[in-house]
C-alpha cells in the first residue's frame, strides 16, 4: 500500500528542486562592455559564494527532509500545515542568497549577511516544530526506530541555537560566519547514526 505521507513527499521534493535550480539565476553571464572575460568572471566570486552555500544548504535539508519521512508513517492536517512552513522557508531562500551575493563584499554586506543567517534561524525552527510534533503525536513508524529517532531529536535540537549563533557571529565578522555557516552546512550532512542517543524515549 503506498505511504500515508508519499503526496507530502512528492510535493516537498518539487518545491526543493525548483528553489534549489532559482539559485543559478542570480549568476549573471558578463557583457562584452565589463571588459576582460576572465576579469568579469573573477569579479563575481560573492554571488559564486552564495550559490555554493545556499545549494549545500537546500541540499542538506532535502536529506534531512527524506531522513524524517523515512520515519513519519502516519500525516494529519497539522503535521501538513507544519510541512508547508517549512517549504515556506524553503521557497525564501533565493532571495537572501540573492542579497548576500549583490552586497558580499561591499559597505553593507553584514546587513545582506544578517538577513541571510536570519532565514535559516527561521527554517531549523520550522524542522524543529514538524520533526517533534510527528514525535508528540505518534506519527512514526513503531518502536523499532526509537534509537534512530532519538539520535535526530538529538540533531535537530541543538540546530536553532547554531544557526543563531552563526547570525550573532555576522554581526561582528561576515567572513567568519560564512565559515561557520558551511560547518554547519557539513554537520547536518552527517547522518544521525554518528550522534549519541540520549538514555530515554522522552528526549525525543
Amino acid at each position: 500500500m503506498q505511504s500515508e505521507t508519499a503526496r507530502i513527499e512528492a510535493f516537498s521534493d518539487g518545491v526543493f528542486a525548483i528553489a534549489i535550480t532559482l539559485l543559478i539565476l542570480e549568476i549573471k553571464i558578463p557583457q562584452p562592455a565589463q571588459g576582460d572575460l576572465v576579469v568579469a568572471l573573477l569579479r563575481q566570486w560573492p554571488s559564486y559564494m552564495a550559490f555554493f552555500l545556499s545549494f549545500a544548504y537546500i541540499g542538506i535539508m532535502w536529506i534531512n527532509h527524506h531522513r524524517m519521512f523515512t520515519l513519519i508513517k502516519r500525516s494529519d492536517d497539522v503535521l501538513i500545515i507544519l510541512n508547508l512552513l517549512l517549504l515556506f522557508g524553503v521557497t525564501v531562500v533565493p532571495f537572501p542568497t540573492a542579497v548576500l551575493a549583490q552586497h558580499l563584499g561591499g559597505p553593507q554586506e553584514r546587513t545582506a549577511a544578517l538577513v541571510y543567517n536570519a532565514s535559516f534561524v527561521v527554517i531549523a525552527v520550522f524542522f524543529n516544530l514538524l520533526w517533534r510534533y510527528a514525535v508528540a503525536r505518534r506519527l512514526l513508524h513503531e518502536q523499532a526506530v526509537i534509537p534512530q529517532a532519538m539520535r535526530i531529536s538529538t540533531q535537530y535540537a541543538i540546530g536553532p541555537l547554531m544557526y543563531l549563533a552563526c547570525l550573532v557571529i555576522a554581526w561582528f565578522n561576515v567572513r567568519a560566519s560564512i565559515v561557520a555557516n558551511s560547518a554547519l552546512a557539513l554537520f547536518f550532512a552527517l547522518p544521525p547514526s554518528l550522534m549519541k542517543p540520549r538514555s530515554s524515549p522522552p528526549a525525543l
